[in-house]
This record gives C-alpha cells, sequence and structure tokens, in this order.
C-alpha cells in the first residue's frame, strides 16, 4: 500500500508536466511544486515536492540505489537486481527483500519473513525458512526439517529454538511449566521459577529463592542460596589451559562480602558494592582501590590508569583510550583508535554540544575529518578530503549518527537552511526546503541563485541570465554581446535562445 501511494503522488505531479527528469548541470525551481536538480549539481541530480516532503534521488554508479519517498509515511530504496526496502514512518514499519526472500517488521516486535513467490527454493533449511513472530504472543518457524520447525503461543503451549542464547524452550500455561534445554542440559520448572530440577549433561535442583545447586561435571559448577545475597560458582579450567591452572571462582554474601578469584587476578569487595580492591597479575599487571564505589575509584597496570573523582572529575587509560569527564555530566572528552583511524571526540551535557575527530594513524599532517553537532540547531560534517555538509536544524542527527533511515526519512524536515561542498569551489547551499538555492561551480565556470519560480540569476563561463517566473520575460548577456530583453524563455540554460531569436 504504501508503494502503491507513492506510486499515486508521483504521477499525479507527472501529469502536471513536474515529474523529475535526469537534467545535467542546471536547476528547475517550481518551489514548492518542484525542484529539480541536474546530475552535474552539487549533490547529484534529484527531485523533490511540496517542500522537503516528496524526494527522489536516482542511483549512482552500477552498484547504487534509486531512494524516493514521501517523509515521513513512506521511504524505499531499489538496488540492483530486485533488492528493495522500504520504511513507513520508520522504524515503525521496515520492508526488505531479494532474489528469493522478503522480511518485514512492525518496531521488531512483530516480524515475519520467508521465500518469495516463485523463487526457487534454496538448498539450506535455513535459507527456506519461513517465520512469524508477534512478541511476545506468537512464534513460529517453518523450514520442512523437524529438528528446526516450531511453534509457540504464550503463555498457552508451545516451544521455540535459538532464542536469547537458549536452544530450545518449551511451556505449558506459563508458569506452570517450563523447559529450556542448553548445550545438553535440560531444565524443568513446576511452576517457573519457584521448583527446578536439571537433567543430562547437567545435574541439580532448585527450591527458588532458597537454595538451587547446578554442576556440570568437570566444568562447572553454581550454588545460590537465598537469592541473590548468597552464591558459589565454581569454573574449572578450560582444555587449552596451562596445566596447573587454578579454578575461577565468584562467592558471597551480599552485601556484606563478594570475592572473584582466577588465573593471576583477585577481587573482593566488603560492603558491596561500596569498598574493595583488585590484584591481576595476567595478563598484565594492574591493581585497583574503590572507595564508595563508584565516585572513588584509583587505578594503576601496565598500560591502564584510573583516576576517578566523581563527579569532579575522571581520567582514565584503558586500552589505548584515554578518557576525561568534568563535573560528570558536564563535559567529556575522549581520545582513542579504532582500527587504523585516531579518534577525538569532546561533549558538553553528553549532546548538547558534540564534536569528533578523525584522522589516519600515522598520518599527523593529514587534514583529519571533523562532526560536530550544536543540538538542536546545528550539525556539521567535513569528511577531510573535500566534502563539507552542514544543517539547520538538527534535532536527531546526534543521536542516530549512523542510521542512514533516519537521516533520509526524518533529517530533511527540519533542514530550514542546508549547504553541501562536493568538492573545493563546488557548494549549494538552500535555505526553506531550496526556496531559496545558490549553487557555485568554479571548475565549470558556473553559478546561480534561485527564488522558488520568482527569480532566477545564472552565470555559464561569460554568459549571464536574469529572469523573472522562470523566463517569463528578463535579461540575458551572450559572449560578445551586451544585455538583451528577452521574454517568454522556460529554458534554465544560460545560452539558450529567446522566443523571438527562435522565430
Amino acid at each position: 500500500m504504501p508503494r502503491i501511494l507513492l506510486a499515486t503522488l508521483l504521477g499525479l505531479i507527472a501529469g502536471t508536466g513536474l515529474a523529475w527528469t535526469q537534467t545535467t548541470g542546471y536547476e528547475d525551481n517550481r518551489w514548492p511544486v518542484a525542484v529539480t536538480t541536474g546530475a552535474d549539481s552539487v549533490g547529484g541530480g534529484g527531485w523533490s515536492g511540496l517542500g522537503p516532503l516528496l524526494f527522489r534521488q536516482p542511483a549512482v554508479g552500477p552498484g547504487g540505489a534509486t531512494q524516493e519517498g514521501f517523509r515521513p509515511l513512506w521511504i524505499q530504496s531499489s538496488g540492483p537486481g530486485e533488492s528493495f526496502q522500504g520504511y513507513f514512518l520508520y522504524p515503525l514499519f521496515s520492508y526488505s527483500q531479494d532474489a528469493t526472500t522478503y522480511r518485514w517488521n512492525v518496531l521488531q516486535l512483530i516480524r515475519h519473513g520467508g521465500l518469495r513467490a516463485g523463487a526457487p527454493s534454496p538448498g539450506s533449511t535455513l535459507e527456506r525458512r519461513r517465520e512469524t513472530e508477534i512478541f511476545p504472543v506468537w512464534f513460529s518457524r517453518e523450514t520442512g526439517d523437524a529438528g528446526s520447525d516450531y511453534r509457540g503461543l504464550f503463555p498457552i503451549h508451545g516451544t521455540v529454538r535459538g532464542l536469547l542464547g537458549i536452544e530450545r524452550v518449551s511451556w505449558t500455561l506459563f508458569p506452570l511449566y517450563v523447559q529450556s534445554e542448553r548445550r545438553g542440559a535440560v531444565t524443568t520448572s513446576a511452576p517457573w521459577p519457584l521448583v527446578r530440577v536439571t537433567t543430562g549433561a547437567a545435574e541439580g535442583w532448585g527450591l527458588w529463592p532458597f537454595y538451587q545447586r547446578v554442576e556440570r561435571p568437570g566444568v562447572s559448577r553454581q550454588t545460590t542460596y537465598l537469592w541473590p545475597l548468597g552464591y558459589d560458582d565454581l569454573r574449572q579450567p578450560e582444555p587449552d589451559d596451562p596445566a596447573g591452572t587454578p579454578p575461577r571462582r565468584e562467592t558471597g554474601f551480599l552485601p556484606f562480602y563478594a570475592r572473584k578469584s582466577g588465573p593471576g587476578y583477585l577481587d573482593e569487595t566488603f560492603g558491596w558494592p561500596f569498598f574493595g580492591y583488585t590484584e591481576r597479575t595476567q595478563p598484565r599487571p594492574y591493581r585497583e582501590t574503590r572507595y564508595f564505589w563508584p565516585l572513588f575509584v584509583q587505578g594503576r597496570g601496565d598500560g591502564v590508569e584510573v583516576n576517578r573523582w566523581a563527579p569532579f572529575f575522571t581520567h582514565s587509560l584503558r586500552n589505548g583510550s584515554d578518557t576525561r569527564w568534568i563535573a560528570w555530566p558536564l563535559v567529556r572528552h575522549a581520545e582513542w583508535r579504532e582500527r587504523d583511524v585516531e579518534r577525538q571526540r569532546t561533549q558538553f551535557l553528553y549532546f548538547a554540544v558534540w564534536t569528533e575527530e578523525q584522522r589516519k594513524a600515522g598520518q599527523p599532517a593529514a587534514k583529519p575529518a571533523h562532526l560536530t553537532h550544536l543540538w538542536p540547531l546545528f550539525s556539521h560534517r567535513d569528511n577531510g578530503a573535500g566534502e563539507v555538509q552542514w544543517q539547520a536544524l538538527s534535532p536527531l542527527e546526534v543521536f542516530f549518527p549512523h542510521s542512514p533511515q533516519v537521516r533520509q526519512a526524518w533529517s530533511p524536515l527540519f533542514a530550514l537552511a542546508r549547504h553541501e561542498q562536493a568538492a573545493p569551489g563546488r557548494t549549494r547551499t538552500s535555505l526553506l526546503w531550496q526556496a531559496v538555492t545558490w549553487e557555485r561551480d568554479e571548475p565549470g565556470q558556473r553559478a546561480a541563485f534561485h527564488l522558488g519560480p520568482i527569480l532566477d540569476v545564472t552565470r555559464q563561463g561569460p554568459e549571464r541570465r536574469i529572469a523573472l517566473g522562470r523566463g517569463l520575460f528578463g535579461l540575458r548577456r551572450t559572449s560578445g554581446a551586451g544585455w538583451r530583453f528577452f521574454w517568454l524563455d522556460f529554458s534554465p540554460t544560460p545560452a539558450s535562445p529567446s522566443f523571438l531569436e527562435k522565430r
């Protein structure tokens, strides 16, 4: 239905002669009905209508995808072959497909997926599966393999497999009966969680919250009493650990005392969680002391340093990451390396002012990339290679920095002003959702200013054109000639002949 609605809206505009068409280098501004930019325009070709609501951006390159939609209701992306993604009021509803499968979800709570009609059946059982989930009420999977299929109607009766790290969970009139299986150990609870019995690869029993004991011979033993106050967990050394390695053990009776020990480390807490210390010799030496945790913590080790006097000042150096807090949560500054990129981030009130600098490791002379958010007023990006973007207003970018769906469906609705630089000397700025635009292309010796359909001022090399009403009348200067009056010339190119000259 959203795809039909979008096609209908585009068709209506196409019927008025204002549909998007691929042009080269120039802008046709019929705001607020439609604004078309050519393929050579800064930011690439595209089309928008009704301000920021309707849009279409063509694919760039053989592997690109065409994006179009009616913001914020429906956004779709069509890629090579039969790949397709669509979003309705993202993240409310999402749909995706490829050559053989499809999948949709509602807030990740209602999900369904399977083979597309007429698609050839893959050989893998998992690729053939058809799944439906209405969390937490209905679960089903159909693959044709009895060992993988399941159905469940919660809390009445059912079974699910491979969810939340548990191989299998079955229930009948939950919580009266629940049975789970993990790594060969089967735990039966009747009713859950009060009475438990474990059999198979592990054995044990429990009467929650008073006492529970589960032992996997030669691997681990877990005991709790008066849960969550008392516990004693023991894990034997791994098969590849050196001979003589002591077992790992966690024991305690909260809030009085807690202890963790294992190969090369000891951690004790008194008056949990406020006072304690950690001593570690493997894999690197480290010692930490805690007073009124988490307020005061002091730690020193090989490549590790912690000085926490919260909320006044905190400094930690761990695994090459250097982080400082001043008057938490007022100011935060962090420096770290992610793969081959060195990053520095400074935050004021965590998201109110947010800046980050990225630089290639080992290249101190290279120009860094920058990202700045002044919430909710402004966002600015500079990739360090000549591409620059900024937008005002920008209330969402700081919260969803890695979400292209939010950037496409929601951010343009707030773009009272937007600026793009494809390269030095090639810029485009727009106001009020492209009601006012001006573009500069120094390598192409071109510049243009548009006040909707009212006024166009363009330059191409030595040629100039000033037009009112998109060419109802205006002035033009060509190479080797002075200014001349024209009328009824609606071409956006400054070199086009006037209506009188065409006669």
